[in-house]
């Protein structure tokens, strides 16, 4: 999931990875809906940068797909967020949705940000 704030200051961010389905589709995705480029992509691997964020995509082959010792398969969806700050969140939501973005919750007003959680990865 994506928690998508507007807000003010700092655009300090890190890097995060997802386990996805279908790597190719979650690209294109990230770099169609909310503005991602592609660092680098192979069938089970993409490496994407949106400001100071590089977001990992694994997909079924990758390593990090891989069964725990437990023999628990990592799999996507969950509660991990990253967070994307924009400059109209109301423009934003209204364009995701006009695409089809089906989002987990309305707008939230939370000390004086707006704020909401979407699901954004694609489910293939």
């Amino acid at each position: 999931m994506v928690a998508i704030v507007a807000h003010e200051g700092p655009k300090e961010m890190s890097t995060v990875r997802y386990i996805v389905d279908d790597v190719a589709d979650s690209v294109d995705f990230y770099v169609s809906k909310l503005g991602f480029e592609v660092e680098m992509q192979v069938p089970a691997f993409a490496s994407l940068v949106h400001g100071d964020l590089t977001l990992w995509l694994a997909g079924p082959r990758a390593s990090a797909s891989r069964p725990m010792l437990d023999g628990a398969v990592p799999s996507p969806g969950g509660w991990s967020r990253f967070v994307l700050i924009v400059d109209d969140l109301q423009a934003l939501v209204s364009k995701l949705t006009e695409d089809g973005v089906v989002f987990k919750n309305d707008i939230v007003e939370n000390q004086g940000a707006n704020r909401f959680c979407a699901r954004t990865l694609p489910v293939t």
